[in-house]
């Protein structure tokens, strides 16, 4: 499947609004953080932060917020709850980073993902991402610990990280 990611339109950002998710994942429900919700549905953001994906057929499959800070870019996105955990995680990611490097020319990509989700993490890990430390953070009135991952934005995504530190990174 071919993603095309857009400007992010009103019909857009409500129809994402009202996603849900089951089990553990529905951490993710725009519903459970009043800010996260706020900041979707301001129109300010839309084709700035967030953009929509669609499919090949046109239809919203995705979406993508890019938060840029001088030469990182840091990707937050979400798949259709009936779209996940069917193989599109990884064409979904190309994507957004073939688009964000287009659009702000960064050095680095960073995603923060929720510990728990190994899904994503593994969808990132063939992407190209690595993890580069661990954070707690209070998400949706509780503690979470995320992974956070970074990659070159080079088009070669496995393009040779510096030595970590030691004790940091992956576990």
């Amino acid at each position: 499947m071919d993603f095309v990611v857009r400007a992010m339109t009103e019909e857009d950002a409500r129809a994402i609004a009202d996603w849900h998710y089951e089990g553990e994942y529905a951490f993710y429900d725009f519903e459970r953080d009043p800010d996260d919700l706020a900041e979707l549905l301001d129109p300010g953001r839309w084709g700035v932060a967030f953009f929509s994906v669609g499919d090949d057929d046109g239809q919203l499959v995705g979406f993508f917020e890019f938060l840029s800070e001088g030469d990182v870019v840091e990707i937050g996105l979400g798949l259709r709850p009936d779209f996940t955990g069917k193989g599109y995680g990884l064409s979904l990611v190309e994507a957004g980073i073939t688009f964000a490097r287009q659009r702000f020319s960064p050095r680095v990509f960073r995603v923060r993902v929720a510990a728990f989700n190994e899904r994503a993490a593994k969808v990132y890990r063939r992407a190209g991402f690595r993890v580069t430390g661990r954070t707690e953070q209070i998400a949706n009135g509780a503690a979470v610990e995320f992974l956070d991952m970074e990659r070159y934005a080079s088009p070669d995504a496995l393009t040779p990280w510096p030595p970590l530190p030691e004790g940091e990174g992956e576990h």
